[in-house]
């Protein structure tokens, strides 16, 4: 592989994932719901610690701390102490947090299905594949 192939698979890459999201936002709007809010109400089940949290979407933990007195104030995630360490707290989502995560997820998955459906059931399917062997 030439050396600015790679270069050009990671922009490629990158600008189908930044075409879904910017056709995803008018739906997060209606969610009450910005697209990096979105990032971080999606990464919480998985990293519930503000820390985690911010080092896993590259965000500076200043930065996560605004979001998540955003998300607080409406109502999509509540803070707690972590039973398991009393000096760490812990996040979760809310019921309306959850509810909104899961049609915000509803409203990508469909964009990013429309850009998929580009593709033939086999090309999907090796896409899929490589994708996979990429990121596992």
């Amino acid at each position: 592989m030439a050396k600015n192939d790679a270069a050009r698979i990671w922009r490629l890459n990158f600008q189908l994932s930044t075409d879904v999201l910017i056709e995803a936002t008018p739906a997060f709007a209606m969610l009450d719901l910005e697209a990096k809010e979105f990032f971080v109400l999606d990464g919480i089940e998985d990293r519930p610690y503000p820390a985690a949290l911010a080092q896993h979407l590259s965000m500076p933990k200043p930065t996560m701390t605004l979001y998540l007195k955003t998300l607080q104030k409406k109502g999509f995630i509540a803070r707690g102490i972590d039973p398991d360490d009393l000096r760490r707290h812990r996040l979760e989502l809310t019921p309306s947090g959850r509810r909104t995560v899961e049609r915000a997820r509803t409203a990508l998955s469909t964009r990013y299905g429309e850009r998929l459906a580009r593709l033939g059931r086999g090309e999907q399917a090796e896409f899929a594949r490589l994708l996979e062997k990429l990121t596992g």
